[in-house]
C-alpha cells in the first residue's frame, strides 16, 4: 500500500514540511481548490502543487476531488458540456502524474454532520451525527454545521428543490451515463475512478443516495465493467451504517480490483438509531474491526492508497474539524502498523 495525507494545498494551515516527517508518508492527495466546480483545471496550478508536494519528498498520485458538477447528477441539457471539462481534467490530471480520481455522486450534500465539535470522554472533540438532532432541522429552513458557509438556507432550498422529482433510479442512470462517457478516457491515459460512498450511508432530505451498500456496489459495477470504476472505501462512511459488512466488502472489492483508495477511521455508534461519534482510529475505540479490515484488504492483494480518514481534535489543537494534524498522524501510525503485520504474514492468512 501507498500511504497518503490529504492536503488543502499551499493555504493548508498543515505544512507539507510537517506531514512529510509522518512515517512511511508517501504522498499527498489533493486537488485544485480555486476552480468553480464545472469549469477547466488550470495547468499552472497542478504544477505547483506536484512541485511543492516534490520538493518535500512526496507524490501527488491522487486527486480527492474533481467535483462532478450537480447538473450532471440531475442530468440536465448541458451535461454534456461539464463533462467534457471533467474530461479535460482528467487528462490534465494524468499529465501531472495522477493516478488515481476519488469524487462522489452525493446530490447536494457529500457529507452531513449534526455537530462539529462532539466532546469525547477522553477530553477531545470530534464530528458526530445524532438522529435526535437530525429530526429537529428543519427541511424549510435548513442550518447545518459545516455548510452555513457555503449555501445560504435560500440557496439550499433552491438547489434541492431540482431533485424534488428524482429518483434512485433517475440518479443511478445519471451516474452510468457520465461513467459510460469518462471510463474509456481513464483506460487511455492510465487512472482509477473511486467512487466515495454516501456519508452517511442513507437518504438525507428525500434526497436519493445510491452508493450506501454491497448491493449498489454490486449494481454498479455490473453496469459499468471496467475496473477503472473503482471503489474509494471508506470505512468510517461506509461504517455508519450498520448494515454493511466492512470486512466482507474489504475482501470481495479487492479481490475484484475495484479497491483503488482506501479512507481508514473508525466510528462509535450510539444508540438504537443511526447516530454515531468519529472516534480514534484503533479498534476498540469504536465500532469497526479496524484490523480485520485491513487483514481482508491484505489477504486480496490491495496495493492502492490508502489515507488516515477524519481525525479528532487533541493535545489542546484547534484544527479543522476531521483534518487536525495530531490525530491523524497517530492514525497513520497505527495504519502502518497494522499493514505491516499482516503483509509480514500474508502467505498464513
Amino acid at each position: 500500500m501507498k500511504l497518503t495525507f490529504r492536503w488543502y494545498g499551499p493555504d493548508d494551515n498543515i505544512p507539507l514540511s510537517f506531514i512529510r516527517q509522518i512515517p512511511n508518508m508517501s504522498g499527498v492527495v489533493t486537488a485544485c481548490y480555486d476552480v468553480p466546480v464545472g469549469e477547466i483545471w488550470k495547468d499552472e496550478t497542478l504544477d505547483l502543487l506536484k512541485e511543492e508536494a516534490n520538493k518535500n519528498g512526496l507524490e501527488m498520485e491522487v486527486i480527492e476531488s474533481i467535483p462532478v458538477h450537480e447538473h450532471i447528477k440531475l442530468g440536465l441539457e448541458d451535461r454534456d458540456h461539464l463533462i467534457d471539462n471533467y474530461i479535460e481534467n482528467i487528462r490534465k490530471c494524468a499529465k501531472h502524474g495522477v493516478k488515481c480520481v476519488c469524487y462522489n455522486f452525493m446530490p447536494v450534500f457529500d457529507w452531513l454532520r449534526t455537530t462539529m465539535h462532539h466532546v469525547n470522554p477522553d477530553g477531545s472533540d470530534s464530528l458526530a451525527y445524532s438522529y435526535e438532532d437530525f429530526l429537529k432541522v428543519d427541511p424549510k429552513n435548513l442550518h447545518l454545521p459545516g455548510w452555513d458557509e457555503s449555501y445560504s438556507s435560500e440557496e439550499l432550498q433552491s438547489l434541492m428543490s431540482q431533485y424534488q422529482n428524482m429518483t434512485h433510479d433517475d440518479l443511478f442512470n445519471n451516474l452510468v451515463y457520465f461513467l459510460n462517457r469518462i471510463i474509456p478516457v481513464c483506460e487511455e491515459v492510465d487512472i482509477n475512478m473511486a467512487i466515495h460512498p454516501d456519508d452517511p450511508p442513507w437518504d438525507i432530505f428525500s434526497l436519493p443516495r445510491i452508493i450506501s451498500n454491497e448491493e449498489n456496489l454490486d449494481r454498479l459495477f455490473n453496469a459499468v465493467p471496467s475496473t477503472r470504476n473503482g471503489l474509494t472505501l471508506c470505512t468510517g462512511s461506509f461504517g455508519a451504517g450498520r448494515h454493511n459488512d466492512l470486512v466482507k466488502m474489504a475482501a470481495k472489492y479487492t479481490a475484484q480490483k475495484r479497491v483503488h483508495f482506501v479512507h481508514l477511521r473508525n466510528v462509535k455508534w450510539d444508540g438504537d438509531h443511526d447516530s454515531f461519534c468519529e472516534v480514534g482510529h484503533c479498534t476498540k475505540d469504536g465500532s469497526l474491526d479496524m484490523a480485520e479490515i485491513v487483514k481482508a484488504l491484505v489477504k486480496n492483494g490491495f496495493d492502492g492508497y490508502v489515507r488516515p480518514d477524519h481525525g479528532r481534535n487533541i493535545f489542546g489543537e484547534n484544527g479543522k474539524p476531521g483534518y487536525g494534524l495530531y490525530d491523524r498522524a497517530l492514525g497513520a501510525t497505527y495504519i502502518n502498523g497494522l499493514f505491516e503485520a499482516f503483509e509480514k504474514v500474508k502467505d498464513l492468512l
